[in-house]
């Protein structure tokens, strides 16, 4: 019996590996200033975002359902905490708080809507995506907000003993979701919810508040995402901020084998599909592919991976061993 996480641990390795021997400079990690960089470095320093919508994204794909907003909930983190350093004068603890505040808001909607509501969470959360943005837009009047504050950009661009800042955030929230997932009853009751919420309830186990509490916690990972964008480049850029990024949040969760259709949660098994969705991203553009075919090349080995991870892929490797052993 194959461990879960075999075929993308696998997909991920091979890709480290062929990049390592093939892809000039992938391997260079240098300490400038205090600061390691590298591609190595940028894999994990640029993914952090997506590796933060991955966390919050299995636990309500974990649930059945789905958050479509998380990339809006990116921008509107981001417009918020802008402004608040700039036309409110406000220092960077505040509008770090005032932001996250914001994306509770908008998972506390996105979870009552579908929890005491009845909605559809692909519904509700495609409403949230738009509204998100919108409201993010009309705060900042659609235009791109600049900042310069040392204590936020350290979000973005700090290091500690080398290593960024987004990466050391990325590993303590995924630390603390890990040991509530396989420590804690939390994460006993999501998954017997997800897998069957008419028997979690009949049980006595609080699924309304479980699904609530999914729905705040991946609306704070994007929130979180959108500051740590934001400082990395010193603005609120609503158009872009966040721009699809719901979507490789959701190839991530489904690569490292977290069903959509709810159950067990893979959390580590998401890390592996975001790190293997950025490397990929950095090998192609360390080769100079164009944004428009690095869209189609990712499209296709994602769908190849996840087509690993099938019944009908595994039969075809039993039968492949059959042929060969006869």
């Amino acid at each position: 019996m194959r461990p879960r996480n075999f075929w993308p641990l696998v997909a991920l390795v091979a890709l480290l590996v062929f990049n390592l021997l093939f892809t000039t400079g992938f391997a260079r990690i240098e300490l400038r200033d205090g600061r390691l960089f590298g591609a190595l470095v940028d894999v994990f320093q640029n993914g952090a975002p997506v590796m933060l919508l991955a966390v919050g994204m299995t636990l309500v794909i974990a649930l059945g359902g789905i958050d479509l907003s998380v990339g809006s909930g990116m921008a509107l983190a981001g417009a918020v905490a802008a402004l608040l350093l700039t036309e409110h004068g406000q220092s960077a603890p505040v509008a770090i708080a005032a932001a996250l505040g914001m994306s509770l808001v908008v998972g506390a909607v996105n979870g009552a809507l579908v929890t005491y509501g009845g909605v559809q969470p692909i519904i509700v959360t495609l409403v949230t995506l738009v509204m998100g943005r919108g409201l993010a837009q009309a705060l900042t009047q659609d235009q791109k907000v600049r900042f310069s504050n040392p204590a936020f950009d350290f979000l973005g661009n700090g290091s500690v003993l080398g290593i960024p800042v987004p990466v050391l955030i990325v590993a303590v929230v995924a630390f603390i979701v890990a040991l509530l997932l396989r420590k804690t009853v939390t994460g006993l009751y999501l998954e017997a919810t997800g897998g069957n919420p008419m028997a979690a309830r009949l049980c006595g186990l609080r699924v309304h508040t479980i699904q609530m509490t999914a729905y705040m916690t991946s609306a704070l990972c994007a929130g979180l995402a959108g500051l740590i964008a934001a400082a990395d480049i010193q603005e609120a850029d609503v158009a872009n901020s966040g721009l699809y990024l719901e979507l490789d949040a959701i190839l991530a969760v489904v690569l490292g084998g977290t069903s959509l259709t709810g159950g067990r949660a893979n959390l580590v098994g998401s890390l592996i599909g975001a790190t293997f969705i950025q490397t990929l991203t950095i090998m192609l553009q360390m080769r100079g592919v164009i944004t428009e075919h690095t869209l189609i090349i990712k499209s296709i080995v994602a769908l190849g991976v996840c087509f690993m991870q099938t019944a009908a892929f595994e039969r075809l490797v039993r039968r492949f061993r059959a042929v060969e052993g006869a």
